[in-house]
């Protein structure tokens, strides 16, 4: 392997995997998304050997697929025999908004939500330093609490907030509430958020008092990426109706959870959250 080749973490899928319940096989398209997926965790380029490597493949059994990504634009070849990622597929991604493909997959799932626990629901996500609402449904009853569509609802004192912030790295946090604080000159972090966040990555959603309302309860669970970081929140102001045969914070919860769960996986994420307990 060259001196120069970062580690590679894209393996084969065994053949024992590959069988267990996968009907429809394409071993021509899983062997062309490997080749993209190890080209896409260096920044130097691989050679063809070392790409049959990282693959547990031979050079002559990748050969042909690498010359047809880059015949369709997909992979390049550098003067060193090197093969590197085109921007390509950079620009197939941007023919389409992913925050639209979020909404789209997650309006089916808020509905289900609002109605099962008649409560309002809204998806949030972290955009230039502030946290956004980029879709909302009203509560089926004839009252609620909804957060408006397009509105900026804080970092550090809501459910939305505090799952967007738990579900990073220590370093994608620091960056978003460094970034927080220069958008609305907010005040530092408290001293306890780092455990308070510990808390809530280990229970895999929040609940909490709200800081705005009296009598409400901020309910959020997190829609988690490839990589297990959050891209987007789930969330709901819950208040309590008085009638006891009506739907309980515990059901909200629940479906909560199961709905941030569901749209991880729609979205193809890495679920990690945890049912309440």
């Amino acid at each position: 392997m060259s001196e120069h080749q970062p580690a590679v973490g894209v393996k084969r899928i065994p053949a024992e995997m590959e069988d267990n319940g996968e009907r429809y096989r394409a071993p021509a398209l899983d062997k062309g998304l490997d080749i993209l997926e190890a080209l896409a965790g260096t920044e130097v380029g691989l050679t063809q050997a070392e790409i049959a490597k990282a693959l547990d493949r031979s050079p002559s059994e990748i050969y042909r697929m690498l010359d047809r990504l880059v015949r369709r634009g997909y992979v390049v070849r550098t003067d060193a025999e090197r093969y590197e990622l085109s921007l390509k597929i950079f620009a197939l991604a941007h023919q389409h908004s992913p925050r639209r493909r979020l909404v789209s997959l997650a309006i089916p799932l808020m509905r289900a939500f609002v109605q099962s626990s008649e409560q309002a629901c809204h998806l949030a996500v972290f955009d230039r330093g502030q946290v956004v609402v980029i879709a909302q449904l009203d509560a089926p009853t004839y009252w609620g609490i909804a957060i408006r569509l397009g509105a900026h609802v804080g970092l550090l004192g809501t459910g939305s907030g505090h799952v967007l912030l738990a579900f990073q790295t220590p370093a994608e946090r620091a960056l978003m509430l460094a970034e927080h604080e220069a958008a609305i000159g907010e005040l530092p972090a408290p001293p306890d958020l780092e455990a308070r966040l510990a808390a809530l990555r280990a229970r895999g959603y929040e609940r909490m008092a709200s800081r705005q309302l009296q009598g409400v309860t901020n309910i959020a669970a997190p829609v988690l990426g490839p990589d297990g970081s959050a891209i987007a929140a789930l969330s709901c102001a819950f208040v309590a109706q008085a009638d006891p045969a009506r739907p309980g914070i515990e059901v909200a919860v629940g479906r909560m959870v199961e709905a941030a769960r569901a749209l991880t996986e729609l979205a193809g994420g890495q679920s990690t959250s945890r049912s309440p307990r």
